[in-house]
C-alpha cells in the first residue's frame, strides 16, 4: 500500500475495510480479524484459522502442563 486508506464510522460503529487493505491482509467475507490498540494506534490483523480436528486430537496431551509446578514458567 503506497498511501493512507480512509473509511468513515457509521452511527452503529461499523466501517468498511478498504479493498486494498483486504487484499493485502488476504481477508474476505467470513474471515475473523483482530484489533490491537497500542499507544493510540490500532493494529488490524487476520486471525488465522485453526485445524479443529488437530486441536481436538492433541487436547488430552496438553493436560501434562496443568500443574502448580508449571506456574513459574
Amino acid at each position: 500500500m503506497s498511501g493512507l486508506e480512509y473509511s468513515k464510522l457509521s452511527s452503529k460503529g461499523q466501517t468498511t475495510i478498504p479493498a486494498t487493505v483486504r487484499r493485502q491482509l488476504g481477508i474476505g467475507p467470513g474471515d475473523a480479524i483482530c484489533y490491537q490498540v497500542k499507544e493510540g494506534t490500532v493494529i488490524l490483523s487476520k486471525v488465522e484459522k485453526i485445524d479443529v480436528g488437530w486441536a481436538q486430537a492433541i487436547e488430552n496431551t496438553l493436560g501434562e502442563w496443568v500443574g502448580a509446578e508449571d506456574d513459574d514458567l
